[in-house]
Order: C-alpha cells, then sequence, then structure tokens
C-alpha cells in the first residue's frame, strides 16, 4: 500500500512538476510569439515640409460703359519661390461671350477668369495682368472677388493679402486693392 500511495504522490509531484514546466513553457511561448507577431520595425522616413510662401495681389478694377478693366500685379513676399500661381477673379455679373483674354488666362464660365502669374521669385513681383473686359448687361456695380487657386502646393500663412473683396461702382473710377 506505501508502495501505492508512494507512486501516487510521485504521481501527483510529477504532475506538478510537469504543469509548472509546461506553464514556463507556455509563458516563455507566449512571450517569444508576441515578439514574433508584433509589427517589424519600421524605417521613418522624413516628412516633406512645404515650401512657405506669402503670396499677394494688388491692383484696381474700373467699370464704365458696360466695360470692366482690371489690372492686377501678384507678389511673392517670401521666404520661398514659386514656380507658378493661379488667381481667380470672380465677377458678380455675367461677362459678355466672345472675348479673348490674355494667352495666360482662361474662363472658368461666365462669371471667372482664372490666370497664370508666372514664376514668383521671394521678395519679387510678377509682370502685370491687364484685362479689358465687356459686360453681358449695363450694371450699375459689379463685385469682385480675387484669390489664389493654386500656388505650386506652397503653404501661405498670410492669405488675407491674397483674397480680396472689390465693390466697383460704374463711375470710370479705379477701385484699389
Amino acid at each position: 500500500m506505501r508502495d501505492n500511495r508512494y507512486l501516487q504522490g510521485m504521481s501527483v509531484m510529477s504532475k506538478v512538476l510537469l504543469g509548472l514546466a509546461l506553464t514556463g513553457t507556455v509563458v516563455v511561448g507566449v512571450g517569444e510569439s508576441a515578439r514574433a507577431v508584433g509589427p517589424a520595425p519600421v524605417a521613418v522616413e522624413p516628412v516633406p515640409v512645404t515650401a512657405e510662401a506669402d503670396l499677394a495681389h494688388h491692383g484696381h478694377v474700373s467699370l464704365w460703359e458696360r466695360r470692366l478693366g482690371v489690372w492686377l500685379v501678384s507678389e511673392n513676399h517670401g521666404p520661398s519661390h514659386v514656380s507658378q500661381a493661379t488667381v481667380r477673379l470672380a465677377f458678380s455679373e455675367p461677362l459678355a461671350g466672345g472675348q479673348e483674354l490674355p494667352p495666360s488666362c482662361l474662363w472658368g464660365s461666365d462669371r471667372v477668369v482664372v490666370c497664370r502669374t508666372g514664376e514668383l521669385r521671394a521678395a519679387g513681383a510678377a509682370g502685370e495682368l491687364a484685362l479689358d473686359l465687356r459686360t453681358a448687361g449695363s450694371p450699375d456695380e459689379v463685385t469682385v472677388d480675387i484669390g489664389t487657386v493654386w500656388s505650386d502646393g506652397s503653404t501661405d500663412r498670410n492669405p488675407k493679402n491674397d483674397r480680396h473683396r472689390v465693390l466697383v461702382l460704374a463711375t470710370g473710377d479705379p477701385y484699389v486693392f
């Protein structure tokens, strides 16, 4: 009987030791497994910094006898150069069809003209843009919205000087922006 109890005791002890050994293996296995399954190290690429440019549009608009004149100069106060930018001129009144625009401009609609500025070097001005347009009717006033719509991917932290809204009365006077 004693031999049986001894064997049973050994059997229980073996089971406990075997259980402890398996638990250790499982814990080590889980730890090893977690490391093996976890994300592989990733090389971090530097994030490209966008250029910063401060675009500005200034000029004047006049309205007289169904004619609308726009004179615009685009500038870049820097610090980075801009190889090309686009300025949008939106009019509150429709413009007459069949008008030719300068080669750097396109019609967006009967109320919108979009123009390339050309290269804008930091602390430099681009050439002037002059538009002589006819209105579709005889308005007493026209509102003109001027603004940059594309700037070669650069960031402009001072957008106030490249966005203007000008109310132009049909007096022939230049309304400056």
